[in-house]
């Protein structure tokens, strides 16, 4: 297994898995037209020596042995700063206190405040395993963490590309049809559409109307439903193992949640991430007599994560069989291959 950078030619995965996402999964909405722009401007970033501005860096889990029709496994991405070309919106959970001493009474209310407080971070998203690929043991039990956590590495080995902060959006919770009790008590009430419709709209970049029709001024949750109320910094069921992996490498809820559905935003300082202050910088010695029989002893259960550290658009990752020794990395042949590495080249290596 491999993860490299999206290519166009990736273009029918993406679609089929962005169909599989299913209602809530902003970020791959099922719009070829708009999926192709999204690539495009993947490798476009990929490309850019400087990387400065809103650049998207777009990832694939790769089954490098599967045929075509079955090698994309997964996805994930990087968005190197939001809201620089269209406002980003969060409800920023506050509280507001109202007393008369008059009456001795006393009350602390829960509000929510419109906010772009989170202009110009980074963002980690669209991080998709395809429901053949899950569970499982060996390496299949490890892709998760794999295609999670790759992130770290291509961060922390092109540093100079992304801001302080870096946030991660989680789905919110929904009913058995796909709707969502925070939007039905909230967001219907101001936007006229249901509740696929606001997400797809999201989802293709269309927010201005976010700013032109949600209320300016706090609301109080008071007024929502009990269910609507629960809902609010709570996720899907399908993104508990990722909240957990986030919450692992650091990333805590600040109280900000998502507009439309309720569901938390995970957030840190990009050098206080796990991933990426454990990553080590080492040389790669390729060498012809190595092989991978460490890792079958083991079940192919590795430890270690391996990306090649150098440009951005040369970025692959993958799992080694063996672990480091001193400032140095044995590659069998097939890994340095895998990696697209040779002797003497740069990795960017993670415990696991």
């Amino acid at each position: 297994m491999i993860v490299r950078p999206i290519q166009l030619d990736d273009l029918d995965a993406l679609q089929q898995m962005a169909r599989e996402t299913g209602v809530g999964f902003t970020s791959l909405p099922d719009n070829r037209e708009f999926l192709r722009e999204k690539i495009e401007h993947s490798m476009a970033s990929f490309l850019d020596p400087r990387g400065e501005g809103a650049q998207l860096y777009f990832f694939v889990l790769e089954d490098d042995q599967a045929s075509s029709a079955e090698r994309i496994a997964g996805c994930c991405a990087i968005e190197a700063r939001v809201g620089l070309s269209s406002p980003f919106y969060h409800y920023r959970l506050g509280r507001l206190a109202h007393s008369s001493p008059e009456l001795g009474l006393h009350r602390l209310l829960e509000t929510l405040f419109l906010s772009s407080d989170h202009t110009g971070d980074a963002e980690v998203c669209s991080l998709y395993l395809r429901p053949a690929w899950r569970g499982g043991s060996g390496l299949r039990s490890r892709l998760g963490t794999m295609i999670s956590r790759v992130r770290w590495l291509f961060i922390a080995a092109q540093r100079e590309r992304f801001p302080q902060r870096v946030l991660a959006e989680m789905r919110g919770r929904v009913d058995d049809q796909g709707a969502s009790p925070f939007w039905k008590s909230l967001g219907s009430r101001f936007l006229p559409m249901d509740f696929g419709d606001a997400d797809r709209l999201i989802g293709l970049g269309e927010k201005g109307f976010i700013g032109e029709l949600m209320p300016k001024y706090p609301i109080y949750t008071a007024f929502l439903t009990q269910e609507a109320r629960l809902s609010i910094g709570q996720v899907h069921d399908q993104t508990r193992p990722a909240i957990a992996m986030l919450a692992h490498e650091g990333l805590r809820w600040e109280g900000y949640i998502d507009i439309f559905d309720g569901g938390p935003t995970m957030e840190a300082y990009i050098d206080d991430v796990r991933g990426v202050r454990d990553s080590r910088r080492l040389v790669a010695r390729v060498d012809p007599d190595a092989s991978d029989r460490e890792a079958r002893a083991s079940g192919f259960r590795p430890r270690w994560l391996v990306a090649r550290d150098g440009a951005a658009k040369d970025f692959r990752a993958a799992w080694v069989s063996r672990a480091p020794r001193e400032e140095r990395l044995v590659l069998s042949l097939a890994e340095a291959q895998r990696l697209n590495v040779s002797n003497g080249d740069y990795l960017r290596v993670l415990e696991c």
